[in-house]
């Protein structure tokens, strides 16, 4: 007599509750990859922002003297929404100029995600509109 035992990992458990809550395997894999977060030390940019339901996001920008964007970095406090989306965000401008970058919208990112539930679509606004006011924030330092 022996015990079949099945090992689950905490990601196999995130990735099965992800995908019955509605998120499409990319903003899945964005959000356990995690790959642009943290921060960037000597960025041009730091912008912050608080979502309408609390989700804090902090963008970094590093801007080359052609005012092409060559990486960018959330720090996040909030949910599976907020990260994938902030993610796919930072795929979407890299290696683009600053103009650009601000015309990427939320259209944009949710096409990249491909699903996230519905009451997360604000997730994505959050998550572009951080981006786009370290991006006008830029610019107007740029400015002055």
């Amino acid at each position: 007599m022996y015990e079949v035992v099945t090992q689950i990992t905490i990601q196999d458990s995130e990735r099965k509750m992800l995908s019955e809550a509605g998120y499409g395997d990319p903003a899945i894999e964005y959000y356990l990859e995690k790959k642009h977060m943290g921060s960037i030390e000597g960025a041009s940019q730091i912008s912050f922002k608080v979502g309408s339901c609390g989700d804090t996001m902090k963008i970094y920008l590093k801007v080359d003297n052609n005012n092409v964007v060559l990486d960018a970095k959330y720090e996040i406090a909030g949910c599976a929404g907020a990260i994938s989306a902030a993610m796919a965000t930072v795929d979407l401008v890299k290696g683009k100029t600053v103009e650009q970058a601000l015309k990427v919208n939320d259209g944009d990112v949710f096409r990249v995600l491909e699903s996230i539930p519905e009451k997360k679509h604000h997730c994505i606004q959050l998550a572009v509109k951080t981006m786009h006011l370290g991006l006008e924030e830029f610019k107007m330092a740029q400015a002055s």
